[in-house]
Parts: C-alpha cells; structure tokens; sequence
C-alpha cells in the first residue's frame, strides 16, 4: 500500500477547507480562526494548514494538506509542498481576476511543477462564466504550461474527487514514460 500527499492552494475563499472535508474519510484538521479582513466575505479563514485523509479504491493513501489563502503565508506553501506528489490549484472564479489568481499560485508553486502534477479547479463558474474554462487553457499556454483545468463545486466529494483522479492519472502517465 502506497501513502501519497497531495496540496490544496488557492486564493482565500476558493474552498481548499471545504473539499477537503468533501473527501477526507476522517474528520479533518482545520485551522482556522476569526477572518479580520472584511473583503474575504468569509467570518473565518485558514492561518495554518487543513489536514485530511482519503483511501482510494486501489488501498492507496492519500494525505491532503490545503495551504492558507493569504500570500502572507507562502512560507507554509512551500512548507507544505515538500514531499507531495501534487498540487491541486482552486480558483474562485467570483473574484475580481481569477487569471491573475491563478498566476500567483502557479508563480509561487513554479519550482515544484517541474517534478509534480498540477491540476487547476475553478469554482463559481456557474454564477460567474467568465472567464471561461478555454481563458484558463489560454492563460496556461501563455506561460508554457499544459494542466487540466476542471470546473468544480468543492462542496460536491465526486467534483473533487475528478480533481485527485485527474492528478493521479496525470502521475501515472509520467511514470510510464
């Protein structure tokens, strides 16, 4: 039996809490506190890490830690990247420049995306069409990179679990070549 760590990051509002309690077969570690920045529109906010754990249909485990939001911790993100076999990047496509969200995390998880796979999930896309899934695609392609862009509702466990399956077959696939 395999143990594999997977990251959640991600913007402040963008659901790393929320699909990781969507997936985790234990009750999952938070640390979150009372937000003090009212933009946010969320009464608390993740200072820490999110922790949880899922078993796959293969007996693999799998660890997921989620990254807090605020880019005054990215110290934790690197922290936390060390050792994962993945990254999974949520965007809240409700906030004012989700491409430019996406930049940051992809910027600030650069290094890691030479050894591991990456799958992008964007949230609130029902509410918020634009930009569209192909204007992540495009975003992605000006950079030199090829990601599955998924849209998904972090409070649905198979949105999320089309998430880590997408990343897992990814890292097969690198394995086999």
């Amino acid at each position: 039996m395999s143990d594999h760590k997977i990251v959640f990051t991600g913007t402040t509002g963008a659901g790393k809490t929320t699909a990781i309690a969507a997936i985790s077969d234990t009750p999952p570690v938070m640390t979150d506190v009372p937000s003090t920045d009212p933009s946010t529109g969320k009464p608390m906010t993740t200072v820490g890490l999110d922790f949880g754990q899922v078993r796959l249909d293969s007996g693999e485990q799998v660890r997921l830690f989620g990254t807090p939001g605020q880019v005054r911790f990215d110290f934790l993100w690197r922290i936390l990247a060390r050792n994962a076999i993945g990254v999974v990047v949520l965007i809240d496509n409700s906030r004012p420049d989700p491409l430019a969200d996406m930049a940051t995390y992809l910027d600030a998880f650069r290094a890691e995306l030479d050894v591991m796979a990456c799958v992008v999930g964007v949230g609130r896309t029902e509410q918020h069409a634009s930009p569209t899934i192909d204007d992540f695609v495009d975003a992605l392609a000006a950079r030199g990179l090829v990601l599955p862009v998924l849209p998904v509702d972090v409070r649905q466990r198979d949105d999320v679990l089309m998430l880590l399956d997408t990343l897992l077959a990814q890292i097969e696939a690198s394995n086999a070549e």
